[in-house]
C-alpha cells in the first residue's frame, strides 16, 4: 500500500507539473495525447475510488497478478471507451481544470487508500480481490501509465525505481518466466507490454517472451 501511495503521487505530481503545452503532446498510449491520458487518470481515480468502498461477500477469486486480463492485441486507440475519453479530455478546454479534477479526485483515491484495510474484500469488473491485492495491481497501472506519460517527454521525472522493480515482478510473473537480466526495468515493462518493438537483439535475448503481454 506504501507503493501504491508513492508511485501514485509521483504521476500526479509529473502531471501537475507539465507546462500547458506538453498536454497537446502524443503520449505512449496509441491514439492519445497527454491531455487524453491525463483525462484517463482522473477516471482511474473514480474507479479506485468506487472499488475501494464496494465490499463483496464472497471469497477472492483474483490476486494482484492475475487481476489483469492478458491479449495479444495492443490498443489502438478507436476502442469506444477509449475514444470517449478523447472527447472529455477535449470538453476540459484549458489544461488546468484536468490538472485541478485529476489533483482533487486522485487526492481522495490516495487518502483512501492509507485508510482502507488490505484484508478486506472488494468487487471491481466482476471480480473479487483483497483490497491489498487490487491497490497491489494499480502499482502497475501507475507506473505504465507514467511511462506513458514521458514517452515524449524526456524532461519529466519517470516512475520510482521500486515501482519499475515491482511493475517487472508482476509482468514476470504474469508472462511466466522472468525477462532477461540486460534488460532494465524500463525496457522490460515497455517491450514486455508492447509499448516498445523490441530490437533484434532484444527479440533474440527475449525467446518466447518476444510475444507482449498486452493488459487490460
Amino acid at each position: 500500500m506504501d507503493l501504491f501511495s508513492r508511485s501514485w503521487t509521483a504521476l500526479r505530481t509529473a502531471v501537475a507539473e507539465l507546462p500547458d503545452e506538453d498536454f497537446a503532446k502524443p503520449s505512449g498510449c496509441s491514439g492519445w495525447l497527454v491531455r487524453d491520458l491525463a483525462c484517463h487518470l482522473v477516471i482511474d481515480a473514480q474507479d479506485v475510488l468506487i472499488t475501494l468502498v464496494t465490499p463483496a461477500e464472497t471469497p477472492p477469486n483474483r490476486d494482484a497478478v492475475t487481476y489483469w486480463e492478458v491479449t495479444g492485441t495492443p490498443p489502438t486507440g478507436e476502442d469506444p471507451l477509449d475514444a470517449l475519453t478523447v472527447r472529455l479530455a477535449a470538453a476540459y478546454g484549458e489544461p488546468w481544470m484536468l490538472k485541478f479534477h485529476l489533483d482533487d479526485v486522485g487526492s481522495a483515491a490516495g487518502r483512501a487508500a492509507v485508510l482502507a484495510d488490505p484484508g478486506a474484500w472488494v468487487g471491481t469488473k466482476d471480480i473479487v480481490i483483497t483490497t491489498g491485492d487490487y491497490l497491489s495491481a494499480y502499482v502497475m497501472e501507475w507506473t505504465l501509465h507514467h511511462l506513458d506519460l514521458i514517452a515524449h517527454l524526456p524532461d519529466v521525472p519517470g516512475p520510482p525505481a521500486e515501482a519499475l522493480a515491482e511493475a517487472r515482478g508482476m509482468l514476470e510473473k504474469i508472462a511466466g518466466a522472468p525477462f532477461p537480466a540486460s534488460f532494465s526495468d524500463t525496457d522490460a515493462l515497455l517491450v514486455g507490454t508492447g509499448r516498445r518493438a523490441p530490437t533484434e537483439d532484444e527479440r533474440v535475448a527475449l525467446g518466447e517472451l518476444a510475444v507482449p503481454f498486452v493488459l487490460g
